[in-house]
Order: C-alpha cells, then sequence, then structure tokens
C-alpha cells in the first residue's frame, strides 16, 4: 500500500467520525441505549480533554498511527488527497478541525512550509489565491484581505480594502474565510522581543514603531493559531476597545507592520484587528449584548465618581469605553449632533464606514455611559462648569480642528475650501444625497485641485473623484516625501487621481463675474537643505506654471481650535496653543483636567490619539481620594447636568410675525444661562436637514429658553417655518462665537447707532438692549423693504417695552425701501443725516445733539456693505455682523471665511470664531459678498425637489 493510500491516524479518526455520524442517526431512529449514551459520554469528555491539551492530539496518533501521518511531514510533501483530506477536516469547524488547527500550529517552520506548498500545488484551482503561496513564505508571501478592484470601485463609497470578510462577497464561506485569517496568523514567528508590541530597541536605546496601545499582538497571533478566535477578541479588546475602527484608519506600517520581523511582507496586523469584531457581529451577535450589557448602571451604583469626556474621537472613545468598563459614570460631550469626532465628519466611508464608530458608541452605552450632542466646551459649558456640575475629572480630546491656509492672494475666491469643510458636508452632513440638505460644491465634470499630502489630501481626493471631479494632488515635495500612508496613496492612484509634485500654490486667479477660482499659478519647486523635521525642505526654482482649476481644497492640516483655551484662561497651552500635559502624564495644569490626542499633541493618528485616551484612562481610574458620600453625590449632581444637557429642543411657544416670518421659542436651558448678546447658535431642523446659524433675539435663563427668529427663504429655514408647539429641533448647538464688545458712552452727548434690515432686527435687539443697561443712549433704525414686512412695533412689542424699560435714551427710526413706513429708501438716509450733522456740530454749523459714536449693523449682506461704505467716509467707527455660510460653526471647517485688511495685508478671519461681529471697514466686501451666492444653484434644486419652488 503507498503513502498515499496507507490509513493514517487521521483517515482513521475521520472514518470513527463518519460511523460515529451514522451510529448517531440509527440511534435516533431506534431509541437510545444506555451502552450508547456511556460511549457518547466518554468520546465527549475525550474530546475536552484534546482541546484543552493538543499535545494529548499528538501523543494519541503517535500511539495508534502517528508515525504516518508525522512521515508526510517529514517528507517534505503531501499529496494531493492527503493535502484535500487535511483542508476538509480543517472546513469541519468541529473539535477535529480545531485540535488540527492547533497541531498545524505547534509545527516547526518547516513542517508549516510544507503545508503551504501543499495548499498550492493541490488547492490553487480552488482557491485562486493559493497560487503561489509558498514562493518565499512565509516572509514575502501571504492572504492579503480583499481589495475592490479600481474601476469596480472608484465612483461608489463602499469600502476599498474590504478586509477578509470581503472574501465572501466572492462566494467563499465563512469557515474558508475564518481560515484565510489563520493562514494569516501562521506566518507569525512568536518572536520573543515582540517589535510589533513593544517597538524596535535601538542603539540609542529609544524604540521605533510599536503599538500606541499596547496590543499584546504575539499574543493574539497565538490564540488565532490555534483557532480561538473569541478568546482573540476578547484579549485585543481588553487592550483596545476600538480595533473595528483603529485596524482601518491606524498607520500600521509606521507601527506594528513597520517593525515586523517579516519586512518584506508584515503581517497583516491591522486586518485582523478589524476582522475579530465583524466576525463577532456576523458569526455571534449576541456576544456583543452578553459580553457589555447587564452591568448595573454605574450612575445607579454610584461607587465611583463621574467623569465627563469632551470630544467624541478616538481618544474619547476609548477613554469613555475603559472608564465605563471600570464602573465610572461616564458623560460624554460632544459639539455635533452625531457621534464620532473626526472619525465620523472627516474619513470617508470607503476607509471607515460609520457603522463601525456606532458600534463602539453602543460598547460604552451598554456599560452605562452616557452622550450629549450639540455641546460645545468652551461656550455652552466651560471646563470649571463640568467640574462644578459634579464631574471628579474631565478628559479633553476636542482634537486640533482650526484648518490651515497658505494665504496666498486669490484664496478668498469662491471654491477655494478647507478639506475638513469638503468632507464634513460629503461625510457628516451627507451632501452627496438629494436627501439631506447640505449644498455641495459642484464637482462633477469640473478640474478639481486637493493642495497637500497627508491622509486628508488622500480622502479629500478620492471623495471628489467618486463624486464626479477630474482630481489632481499637488504637493510641494516629492512623491515618496508624503505623510499619507502609501496605501491610500496608491489606491488614489489606481482609482484615477493625478499627483503632480514639487509644486506649491503661489496665487488663485478668478473670474471677474463669479469671483469663483479659475486657475492656480503654482511655483515649481525643487528640494534643498533638511529642515527641522529633517525632510529636505523645499524651494521655488523661480520657474511658474499655471493650472486650470474649478475648485480648489486645502488640505495642509490643522491648527488648535481656540475655543476650550479662550474660555478657560488658567489652562497652560503650548505656543501653538495645544493644551499642555506634564511629563509622562496625560494632567493638564487644571487639577482634575486630563487631555489628549490633537487637543494635546497639535495633530497625530488616530491610534496615537487613542493611546493617549487609554493613557489618560489609567491614570483618572487610579484615583480613588474621594469618600463614598462625596462620589454619590458627585454622581447626583453629574446626572442632573447630563439630565438637562440632553434635554430635547423643543418650541415651547411659536409668533407669526410677518410673511414668512416666524419666532420661536425653544427650550435649551443651558444655552440660555450662557448666552451673551451678539452671539448666536448652529440649528438643525431634523436628522437630514442643512446646519443653519441664527443670531439670538433673546433668552431667559429662568425659563431655560431662547428666542429665535426665523425668515424662510431656503428649503430648510421654510421647513423650519412649518414646525409647531411641541416639536422638536434635531439639535441645537450654543451659544457660539464672542459677545459684542461694549463701550460706555456719555448717553447726553454721544449716542450707539444700530442699522438693522428686516430680520437683523432680532439680533440687534439684544446688543442694543445691553448698551442701555450699561447707561448708554441707543438710536435704532430699522428698515423694512415693505409695511408688510414689519414686525415687533406695536404697543406691546418688544420694541415699545424697551422704550417703556430704558425711558428717554432709546429713539427708534423707521424706513422702508417702498416708502410705504417710515422714511422712504434705506437705513443709510437717516444715518448719513445724523452723520452730516455730526460733521456740522465739528464745523460749527449746526444745533447742539449726540454725536454718532459708533454704528453697529446687521442685516442683509449688500445694506451693511453700504452702512459700512457710508460710515468710511465719515471716520465713524462700526461694527458688522456677520452669519454668513457655516457648516460647524466652531472653526473646524473654515467655511466662514472673512477677507480682511490688517496692516496693510489681506488675512483671513472666520465669522465663528473671530466673530460674528467684525471691523466693518476692514472687510473687503469685494471679495466677501461673492461667498453668499455660492450655492444659490444648489439652494434652487433643493427648493424644487421639496415642492418649494
Amino acid at each position: 500500500m503507498s503513502v498515499e493510500t496507507r490509513p493514517t491516524a487521521l483517515q482513521q479518526y475521520l472514518a470513527a467520525q463518519a460511523s460515529l455520524d451514522a451510529s448517531r442517526a440509527a440511534v435516533s431512529e431506534l431509541g437510545k441505549s444506555d451502552a450508547v449514551a456511556t460511549f457518547e459520554a466518554q468520546l465527549a469528555v475525550l474530546r475536552r480533554q484534546l482541546v484543552a491539551d493538543p499535545g494529548q492530539f499528538r501523543e494519541l496518533f503517535i500511539r495508534d498511527g502517528m508515525a504516518a501521518l508525522a512521515g508526510q511531514f517529514r517528507s517534505g510533501e503531501l499529496g494531493a488527497g492527503f493535502t484535500h483530506q487535511l483542508w476538509e477536516t480543517l472546513l469541519r469547524d468541529d473539535d477535529a478541525s480545531t485540535v488540527l488547527m492547533r497541531f498545524l500550529w505547534d509545527l516547526p517552520l518547516r513542517g508549516k512550509r510544507t503545508f503551504i506548498r501543499a495548499l498550492d500545488a493541490h488547492l490553487r484551482d480552488r482557491y485562486p489565491m493559493f497560487a503561489g503561496l509558498s514562493e518565499n513564505w512565509p516572509a514575502a508571501s501571504n492572504i492579503g484581505p480583499y481589495i475592490r478592484e479600481p474601476e469596480a470601485r472608484n465612483r461608489d463609497f463602499g469600502l476599498v480594502n474590504t478586509g477578509y470578510l470581503g472574501y465572501l462577497t466572492q462566494g467563499y464561506s465563512q469557515r474558508e474565510v475564518d481560515l484565510f485569517v489563520w493562514l494569516e496568523a501562521l506566518r507569525d514567528k512568536q518572536c520573543a522581543d515582540s517589535p510589533c508590541e513593544l517597538g524596535e530597541l535601538l542603539a540609542s536605546g529609544q524604540r521605533k514603531g510599536g503599538c500606541p496601545v499596547q496590543i499584546h499582538i504575539p499574543s493574539l497571533l497565538d490564540l488565532l493559531g490555534q483557532g480561538k478566535f473569541a478568546e482573540a477578541l476578547a484579549l485585543l479588546e481588553s487592550c483596545n476597545p476600538l480595533p473595528n475602527v483603529t485596524g482601518r484608519v491606524c498607520p500600521q506600517e509606521l507601527q506594528c507592520q513597520g517593525v515586523c520581523a517579516h519586512q518584506q511582507r508584515p503581517i497583516e496586523i491591522g486586518q485582523l484587528e478589524w476582522f475579530l469584531p465583524q466576525r463577532e457581529k456576523r458569526v455571534t451577535p449576541e456576544e456583543i449584548e452578553r459580553r457589555y450589557g447587564g452591568h448595573p448602571d454605574p450612575w445607579r451604583t454610584a461607587t465611583k465618581a463621574p467623569v465627563a469626556i469632551v470630544g467624541s474621537g478616538p481618544s474619547g472613545l476609548i477613554n469613555a469605553f475603559l472608564l465605563a468598563a471600570q464602573g465610572h459614570p461616564v458623560t460624554v460631550f460632544e459639539a455635533f449632533h452625531e457621534l464620532g469626532g473626526v472619525l465620523r465628519y472627516g474619513i470617508p466611508e470607503f476607509r471607515l464606514p460609520n457603522e463601525l464608530i456606532d458600534d463602539v458608541v453602543r460598547k460604552i452605552r451598554l456599560l452605562g455611559g452616557r452622550f450629549v450632542t450639540n455641546f460645545v466646551v468652551g461656550k455652552t459649558a466651560t471646563l470649571d462648569d463640568l467640574r462644578a456640575a459634579g464631574f471628579a475629572q474631565v478628559f479633553v480630546g476636542t482634537g486640533a480642528g482650526l484648518p490651515q491656509f497658505m494665504n496666498v492672494p486669490g484664496e478668498h475666491l469662491v471654491n477655494v475650501m478647507s478639506a475638513n469643510e469638503f468632507l464634513t458636508r460629503v461625510n457628516l452632513m451627507r451632501g452627496l444625497s438629494d436627501e439631506y440638505e447640505t449644498p455641495l460644491p459642484e464637482v462633477g465634470g469640473k478640474r478639481v485641485l486637493v493642495v497637500g499630502g497627508g491622509n486628508t489630501a488622500m480622502d479629500a481626493a478620492r471623495t471628489a473623484y467618486r463624486l464626479g471631479g477630474d482630481v489632481t494632488i499637488v504637493y510641494r515635495r516629492t512623491q515618496d516625501a508624503m505623510p499619507c500612508r502609501v496605501e491610500e496613496l496608491h489606491h488614489a492612484l489606481e482609482e484615477g487621481v493625478r499627483l503632480r509634485t514639487l509644486r506649491a500654490p503661489a496665487e488663485f486667479a478668478g473670474d471677474d463675474r463669479t469671483h469663483a477660482v479659475r486657475a492656480a499659478v503654482l511655483d515649481v519647486m525643487e528640494l534643498g537643505d533638511p529642515d527641522a523635521s529633517g525632510r529636505r525642505a523645499p524651494r521655488p526654482t523661480g520657474e511658474r506654471e499655471t493650472v486650470p482649476a474649478d475648485l480648489v481644497i486645502m488640505a495642509l492640516g490643522n491648527a488648535s481650535n481656540p475655543i476650550i483655551r479662550d474660555s478657560q484662561r488658567d489652562l497652560r497651552v503650548s505656543r501653538r496653543g495645544a493644551i499642555e500635559v506634564g511629563e509622562g502624564t496625560q494632567r493638564t495644569s487644571l487639577d482634575g483636567v486630563y487631555s489628549g490626542g490633537d487637543a494635546a499633541r497639535g495633530g497625530s493618528t488616530a491610534i496615537r490619539a487613542a493611546g493617549d485616551g487609554q493613557a489618560a484612562a489609567r491614570e483618572i481610574g487610579a484615583l480613588a481620594s474621594l469618600s463614598a458620600d462625596e462620589v454619590r453625590a458627585r454622581v447626583a449632581r453629574a446626572r442632573r447636568f447630563t439630565a438637562e444637557a440632553s434635554a430635547p429642543a423643543r418650541i415651547v411657544a411659536k409668533t407669526p410675525l410677518a410673511p414668512g416670518i416666524v419666532e420661536f421659542e425653544v427650550y435649551a436651558p443651558l444655552i440660555a444661562r450662557a448666552a451673551r448678546a451678539g452671539q448666536f447658535v448652529r440649528v438643525l431642523g431634523w436628522p437630514d436637514g442643512e446646519l443653519i446659524p441664527l443670531t439670538l433675539a433673546d433668552w431667559d435663563a429662568h425659563a431655560g429658553t431662547i428666542t429665535l427668529v426665523i425668515q424662510g427663504m431656503g428649503t430648510s429655514t421654510r421647513k423650519m417655518n412649518a414646525l409647531g408647539v411641541g416639536d422638536v429641533f434635531a439639535g441645537i448647538a450654543g451659544p457660539l462665537g464672542l459677545p459684542s464688545e461694549l463701550h460706555d458712552y456719555d448717553a447726553a452727548s454721544e449716542t450707539v447707532v444700530f442699522t438693522a434690515g428686516g430680520v437683523g432686527l432680532p439680533p440687534v435687539f439684544p446688543i442694543a438692549r445691553e448698551h442701555l443697561r450699561r447707561g448708554n443712549h441707543v438710536t435704532l433704525i430699522v428698515g423694512f423693504r415693505s409695511v408688510d414686512l414689519l414686525f415687533w412695533n406695536g404697543e406691546a412689542a418688544r420694541l415699545a417695552s424697551l422704550q417703556r424699560e430704558f425711558d428717554g435714551r432709546v429713539e427708534l427710526v423707521f424706513t422702508s425701501d417702498d416708502g410705504s413706513f417710515g422714511i422712504p429708501g434705506m437705513v443709510t438716509g437717516p444715518l448719513r443725516q445724523m452723520l452730516d450733522a455730526d460733521r456740522a456740530r465739528a464745523a460749527g454749523g449746526a444745533p447742539a445733539g449726540r454725536r454718532v459714536a459708533e454704528v453697529v449693523t446687521i442685516g442683509p449682506p449688500r445694506m451693511m456693505e453700504a452702512v459700512c461704505a457710508l460710515t468710511r467716509e465719515y471716520g465713524t467707527p462700526t461694527v458688522a455682523s456677520l452669519n454668513s455660510i457655516m457648516v460647524d460653526a466652531t472653526g473646524m471647517c473654515g467655511a466662514c471665511m472673512v477677507p480682511v485688511t490688517e496692516g496693510g495685508r489681506l488675512v483671513r478671519k472666520h465669522a465663528c470664531i473671530d466673530g460674528p461681529e467684525l471691523d466693518g471697514h476692514s472687510i473687503d466686501w469685494d471679495k466677501f459678498l461673492p461667498r453668499f451666492a455660492q450655492y444659490r444653484a444648489q439652494e434652487r434644486a433643493s427648493l424644487e425637489r421639496a415642492g418649494l419652488a
């Protein structure tokens, strides 16, 4: 009998299994005898022993004929029949296959190579990915994740790298996919020094690479090699509760895989991380609820101090998860209406599906964690407020969040935008779908330039290409110096994105009629000496070239957002605005406040942010200085604050003011307590609506309400005005922007003049009231197109009540464009008369009267421009309040750019961070006003879709 046909112990075992299966079938027909039952019980015990100790399996085979099986492997060749039988056993997904996986895992490298050669030789027809697998295995050959072909993916937002589970779409079973993953783990060398986990030890004593969250990678691979998928996931999540996120976006090639012993083809550690939680969702979805649900509610047990987490990006989520798992009551405060931070707004779904973020959030909720959206720390409440509300510790993981620009000529042009804005409109606000109201710039068929070389640039370029753009990335260094992940650049080029290296924008040219960008003038660069980062610094050669461009996306990184630091002056920050933490700690200069991620680093990766969140959780969890009574009291206060912050933005009153203009009173207690004159809120009417900035018309801190006046212009505002009492806005965030800067004037001789056009009157009202409370005299020049649009002027209305409250210090002047009420014409008419009187008095030729101390103008942009042009003639200080085009309204997107001249230079300010009130004389109105028409075509199309045109 040949070696190929001789019955081996493995074949005998399989025959016994088949015999047992037949016996079971017979027993089910004839009734189970005591003897058979005893036999099965004994076999079950044996199986459990074998699973617990694979060595018994090996010894049993040696005793019963294992020599033949071992001989097969020692011979260096496995026959076709034997290989097929071996593979079929592995596919069974039972005790026998598990024991066999462990047996093969324990083989020396020579035996494993014999096995891989057999798969290559005998199963390549069945599994094309096995063809050539044995060539230079395990160092340089493997079965990688399934990546969709470029032509199949470059116009949709489905996953590009679909991971090992992507093979399911190619007709393979879950068990086959499990074995592909197991074969990848089989490559592992179980290195004694664990470079993938700890990093490679350099001669300097420093470590290069490694895992920022200290995943026990060798142990993980050992469990996978033994077929223990559930145990591998448990180990993984004990180190990193976000593996299905970090496994997708972490730059493994610079960290764990970058120092893998297999330098030619590192083990797919990131994909293995991502695979395990996704596999559990498919195979045993009930396990998620079992493992994370059913825990005592930490808000009720109140045995550990409550913690506030600011920001729901990678550092905040991992911090919240680990602390909640320890039994801390945690509340995560997020500025947006959706959770995930940069993971959701910044990373497209072809790289990171939103469901993976939702999975993490679900686990935190199951552990008792709570989330509050539309909450801007530094505006809605300060860090001091959170601590006063009962939170014993606060972790700040807000990211960097302020996009950088180059400040080159033409950067103000329409359709020059930040990658943050572009990606937020697409990813978070779903502007690519007609079902959502957020407008997108026209991309289809347009020439798109993306400036930058990082991952954000890749995301923006690949997104624009999927929207139909003709996309070119412009980068000032060479391709090999690009900081993006190699995989992302490779995929971008595969998909059709072009790359122009050693090029940097010197200026942008626009269309004089539309003020939209039409071309970029590029400096041709060369590499000089290394800069501070060690890379060769680019420098202009003196040569320039002009390339056409209809849309320019600036992806140049982010600076630190000033909101928190400006609200907390005792928080120590670096020269660049990042929050400072101590050496070897995540503690900040404020007692009980910790930070990590981009907020403290100023710019890094998701995995490093997660590592900071993990480190801070360890520090916070180790604190136990509060008494049990103090803990319970703090938890009760923090619970009340969380509930109040989460209260739905319910409409409690609605008053029609004029055709298309409605006043709403909305329950928003924390905004009402924090509101100051001149500030605004960001309103989302419904989940698939558009984010709209609305200036606060009034507020009542005692009642917990704010007053909004909405004029129905576009689809979103018209739908908002259709809401009624009891309805709820999907989200209101604020108060945003800087409060009005007030000055004291002599009420007897000076007046502060407000020019309010139309719905500019509601935002004027609280600012004027604050001036009056300071003792100033106020003149309100209120303009409407016609008497039909007049509001707030009746005996019982707000303006009359203001006059009664501040008797003698309020003067009202009304104008109408059509002359139907008050003075005919625009607000500039009576304003010019006042300014002329000032000039005449200064020359001694007019009766005594109040001088115009300053002008505040709010209303239609053209009106504000006219007022500023007029007051510039007279040298009268003028403030313009700008609620321009916005998305997030916290500075993160950079959409509300205002070109301002300072010191003879045109610089960029942002209405939501530096305003909304800016010096009206410094604004370059010719460059600013065209931005209001940027999405006019999209708004018309939206009205038509909604049947409102």
